[in-house]
């Protein structure tokens, strides 16, 4: 798979749009995608860390200045017009047809979009603001908003699937990984994390440090991170080394500082989902317009405590930090809140829902009969199976042969690096088919189910476009089952009670 990803990073655009690119890229290239980095003037920093992660980078020409002309918002990010843009990237593409075009810019919309149609299969928006029209086919707003499920109704196409909400966050995969080793509850303050984002131009970091020394003798140590950019750097080292605080500039340690520390104060943004899902409990403050509604709808679902936006940085801490800071049940609250809206496999979720699982299909044929009888024979398939019997070869064979000769049936064998991971069956009826899914017991290679699903799906309608609905049954008690197919979107829409009785 062949991907393209516009996005830029600066002093007033902040880093947060480039990192969750970065991020998404990464989590493509395991998979085994060529991923194509578009930026203008990005910094030299960041230049090197797309190269240090495999990926290529084609620099835009910088324009002159006023050249900057649009109607958005933030139409002045951009450097340039959107047609001029559209140029630059369609000359650094030269010409070559890429499978998806990410782009992840506020300056940029449907007009920039459709230009650049030509030199993508599909194109994915990542956006917050909804304040635009988009022509994608796929949506990502990866924020939690009370009005989520409306937000972008007269802004994409129709036929676009929207991804919404922090279960998309895109977040480094060192993130899932401390999540499954954190210990118990954090139920003491010992070690408190200040982080306000790679830029952090007015210098929220300095105030909230003022801030804290002005609390007097804490008890808990104290973790400051800074971009490399950071406009007061200086003086920030400077008074860390003074009040003995640890700072940390350009770190790549960021999960494993959030691991270890029991409070944060910091921003909104990505931030606020890596947070989450390490169950750090956070005073967060708006550091740009488009943090203020984020943080305030999080806030109100218990996954951060954001106070009211207007008090200078000092005053607001000194008025809520002791909240958090005496209040170890709220503290609990707020991180169990957190874990469980945010899990870390936001990223794998979108490769999969692009394409991009690391998986193939095949209809299943006469050799793999063997396989299978011994695969549904397996002690932990046919515990979740509807009929739980152990199946005789001969039984077998009949029904193998019948899948295989019935037109309406479908039987698909996942491949992963050449390894079967899985099986997936689809009875079709008209315009409606049944799924059933099993992944191999106890398989070499390890394949999520959700991206075996979603593969699937995807060349069911590829091959089989007369299907416009899918249903599956689910025994009870099968907690996996239901989370599979709840995670990929399907609703109950019927429960089935069932009773055996006594004989007489």
């Amino acid at each position: 798979m062949k991907v393209v990803l516009r996005v830029d990073a600066s002093e007033r655009i902040g880093t947060g749009h480039f990192m969750r690119c970065l991020t998404l890229a990464d989590t493509l290239l395991k998979r085994g995608a060529q991923c194509v980095f578009l930026s203008r003037d990005l910094p030299a920093h960041l230049q090197q860390l797309v190269q240090r992660q495999g990926h290529t980078l084609r620099h835009l020409p910088v324009h002159e200045a006023g050249a900057c002309v649009g109607d958005l918002a933030h139409s002045s990010w951009l450097g340039c017009d959107q047609s001029s843009d559209a140029a630059d990237c369609l000359t650094a593409l030269q010409g070559q047809l890429h499978d998806w075009l990410i782009v992840d810019h506020y300056a940029l919309d449907c007009r920039w979009e459709t230009q650049l149609r030509q030199a993508a299969r599909k194109i994915l928006v990542i956006d917050d603001l909804a304040d635009r029209r988009h022509d994608c086919d796929l949506l990502l707003d990866q924020n939690l908003y009370q009005d989520m499920q409306t937000r972008y109704a007269d802004k994409v196409p129709q036929t676009c699937h929207l991804l919404l909400g922090p279960k998309f966050a895109l977040l480094r995969e060192e993130f899932r990984q401390l999540r499954e080793t954190l210990a118990g509850p954090r139920t003491q303050v010992r070690r408190m994390l200040v982080f306000f984002g790679g830029v952090d131009a007015r210098n929220f970091t300095g105030q909230a440090l003022t801030a804290l020394a002005n609390v007097g003798p804490a008890g808990f140590e104290v973790d400051v991170v800074l971009g490399a950019q950071h406009p007061q750097r200086a003086a920030i080292e400077s008074l860390c080394q003074t009040q003995g605080y640890r700072c940390h500039v350009q770190t790549s340690r960021m999960a494993e500082l959030m691991a270890g520390a029991d409070l944060a104060i910091g921003a909104g943004g990505t931030a606020t989902w890596e947070r989450c899902s390490l169950g750090l409990p956070t005073l967060a403050l708006s550091t740009a317009d488009n943090q203020t509604r984020q943080l305030a709808d999080a806030a109100a679902q218990g996954l951060v405590y954001a106070p009211e936006p207007g008090m200078d940085v000092q005053a607001t801490l000194a008025m809520h930090l002791p909240a958090l800071l005496h209040s170890a049940a709220l503290r609990q609250l707020i991180s169990r809140a957190g874990m469980t809206a945010v899990d870390g496999l936001g990223a794998q979720r979108l490769a999969t829902r692009m394409g991009c699982s690391g998986l193939s299909l095949r209809e299943a044929c006469a050799e793999d009969s063997e396989h299978l009888f011994r695969w549904r024979n397996h002690p932990s398939i046919r515990a979740v199976s509807r009929n739980r019997d152990e199946i005789a070869w001969e039984d077998h064979c009949r029904w193998f042969a019948g899948v295989l000769d019935d037109p309406r049936r479908t039987l698909l064998v996942g491949l992963q690096g050449g390894v079967a991971v899985g099986v997936v069956r689809f009875d079709i009826d008209a315009e409606q088919a049944e799924v059933s899914i099993y992944l191999v017991p106890e398989g070499q290679v390890r394949c999520r189910g959700g991206d075996l699903l979603q593969s699937a799906e995807d060349w069911l309608m590829e091959h089989r476009r007369e299907v416009r609905q899918l249903h599956a049954q689910v025994m009870g008690g099968n907690a996996v089952s239901k989370g599979l197919f709840m995670a990929a979107g399907y609703d109950v829409d019927n429960t089935l009670f069932s009773k055996k009785l006594p004989e007489l």
